[in-house]
């Protein structure tokens, strides 16, 4: 069964709504949103808007603040200063309306285990306002979507951690929301599922719907999304493209070479174009911002170093919230 297919299936089924849309409006906006919880602090004056049609990535440790945004997003909670505006409506003004907007994967599984797939999505369904043939259709298509039509009818504590997960999502899926928020939605799960998840969210960007997607996984927030923020003790530290996250740091790239064999006047000659660092049993070269790769091993190669002693290492996120931070991700 091809990602293809069960595409196919689902935009017959009218699975997304969101196909055609603009992406340079905005869906989302938050402003100056603040969140605390006694003497916690979870979200401190943030600001974000999310573009219509946008896959943004919400990057950051466990305890950044990345589940009470999305807490707040969904209406679970309340912040006690600033405002949250959905597809022009302010959070509060029609609630009903919002709701209707938004689909939500929870960190926490959220299903009943002695039912089955079906049995669950029928339930899920309802709350949505969803019956009869359209909620037969809209099961059907969420069923194909996660790759779970032949275990519909398997009571769901059967299932692996994963087809779990995919289940939750496609829980969440059901009523054809504009705006999905995925709080941390693979954890804990197989590679299969893992990709089967991405697949399909790709998919459902492809075709329209805002994602709002949160981990702790550097891996996850590179393939997936098109601008990232990067959050920590409640305050976005960094925003934009890969490209221009990484271009914060203080240098594109960072050359190793080893420590032995290597005289002083190789190391002298190479000094103008970044910081050297001593690093266990090698040197680091940063380079610096608008270096010439070809001019920089063209002087590597008259101070008589080989090219085989030089490995050129393009900075990553982890890099960058390493910089950020001064730690490193998964805590």
């Amino acid at each position: 069964m091809t990602i293809g297919w069960i595409w196919r299936v689902v935009q017959q089924a009218g699975f997304c709504r969101t196909a055609g849309i603009e992406p340079q409006s905005t869906m989302l906006e938050l402003d100056h949103l603040t969140k605390r919880y006694s003497a916690l602090t979870a979200l401190d004056d943030v600001s974000l808007q999310i573009g219509r049609g946008e896959f943004f990535g919400l990057l950051g440790p466990n305890g950044a603040g990345k589940s009470t945004l999305m807490s707040l997003v969904t209406g679970l909670g309340a912040a006690e200063a600033g405002r949250i505006v959905l597809d022009g409506v302010a959070l509060g003004e029609d609630s009903a309306g919002i709701a209707a907007k938004i689909g939500y994967v929870p960190q926490t599984l959220a299903l009943y285990e002695d039912l089955n797939a079906e049995e669950n999505l029928s339930i899920f369904g309802r709350l949505y306002g969803l019956s009869g043939a359209k909620l037969k259709q809209r099961t059907a298509a969420c069923l194909a979507a996660v790759q779970l039509t032949d275990r519909r009818r398997q009571a769901v504590k059967t299932f692996s951690g994963g087809m779990q997960r995919r289940l939750n999502l496609a829980a969440s899926l059901l009523h054809s929301p504009q705006l999905l928020l995925c709080d941390e939605p693979t954890v804990g799960i197989d590679p299969q599922s893992r990709n089967a998840i991405f697949d399909l969210l790709q998919q459902l960007n492809r075709d329209g719907l805002t994602i709002i997607y949160s981990t702790h996984y550097m891996e996850e927030a590179t393939r997936l999304c098109s601008r990232i923020g990067i959050i920590d003790h409640g305050k976005i530290l960094g925003l934009g493209s890969l490209d221009e996250l990484l271009a914060q740091l203080p240098s594109a790239e960072v050359v190793t070479l080893p420590r032995a064999g290597i005289p002083v006047a190789a190391l002298e000659q190479l000094a103008p174009f970044g910081e050297l660092h001593q690093v266990s049993e090698q040197y680091e070269l940063h380079l610096k911002a608008g270096v010439r790769l070809a001019e920089f091993f063209a002087s590597a190669q008259v101070a008589g170093l080989s090219d085989r002693a030089l490995q050129l290492k393009r900075p990553t996120l982890e890099d960058l919230f390493l910089h950020l931070t001064g730690k490193t991700l998964r805590e």
